[in-house]
């Protein structure tokens, strides 16, 4: 658990800092707050992937509860669609949580990031043509697994895999970014309670801490911003972030 008597303000700023501006971004664009916390843990604190990821999962069980909160307050939501992709993601989940604790799974990394930055491409030409049409998604409950699993297996990745995928079947950016963020408090305590079954406490850090306080004090703003952006812009947002992050990962897992 928390060592608190080790704390300082000198060191734990830096986590609060990293973790406002990751939910932050998460909020507004329905991505990016695993990718960028569990990338610095690991990166830069040298964690292990496992504990990187847990530690993020934990913190997200209630960045999750506290944005999902915002975006329900601004009516962000489509609660249909969230019903579809809470169970699965669930079940994928676990398995991801599994899969991560016993097995490594870095090896898929690269090519789950090279399609993700391939969508992020896709989202920034719609955009730039301004498609921003809007169909309902047929791909839901598949899409919810594959989505969980990849989260809990890669420490980061509802938000790229489901937000972009619902966007590409023609999802409203606004009702899929909202959505999204308010199922992921369900993805996230599932996938927090089956690490702490596989590894304990171990994960819950000062730097843990940190990042749960700056993720709290932005978690409110996500559900304002995505309520007055226009769809176009959000939609190019999310493309350019996405593409960043995922070729940033590429890098990443190539120069090993």
């Amino acid at each position: 658990m928390f060592d608190l008597s080790a704390a300082s303000i000198e060191a734990i700023l830096p986590f609060i800092a990293i973790g406002f501006a990751a939910q932050l971004i998460d909020g507004a664009l329905g991505m990016a707050f695993g990718l960028i916390n569990s990338t610095l843990l690991v990166s830069v604190m040298g964690m292990p992937p496992a504990l990187a990821s847990a530690s993020v999962h934990a913190v997200e069980t209630f960045t999750t509860a506290a944005s999902g909160a915002s975006h329900i307050l601004h009516r962000n939501v489509n609660w249909r669609l969230l019903a579809r992709l809470v169970i699965p993601g669930m079940i994928g989940g676990v398995l991801g949580a599994y899969v991560l604790s016993n097995i490594d799974a870095a090896v898929a990394k690269p090519f789950v990031m090279a399609y993700l930055a391939a969508i992020g491409l896709y989202l920034l030409y719609r955009a730039w043509h301004g498609q921003v049409e809007r169909k309902t998604p047929k791909v839901i409950e598949p899409l919810g697994l594959v989505g969980g699993f990849l989260d809990a297996a890669g420490g980061g990745g509802w938000g790229p895999v489901v937000t972009s995928n619902l966007l590409v079947q023609g999802a409203a950016p606004r009702e899929t970014v909202g959505t999204v963020n308010t199922s992921e408090f369900f993805l996230t305590a599932t996938i927090s309670a089956t690490f702490i079954a596989s590894l304990g406490f171990a994960a819950f850090t000062l730097q843990t801490l940190g990042v749960l306080i700056g993720g709290l004090i932005a978690a409110p703003l996500g559900g304002v911003l995505v309520k007055r952006l226009p769809a176009r812009t959000l939609m190019t947002m999310v493309g350019v972030l996405l593409t960043l992050t995922s070729a940033f990962s590429i890098w990443q897992a190539l120069s090993k």
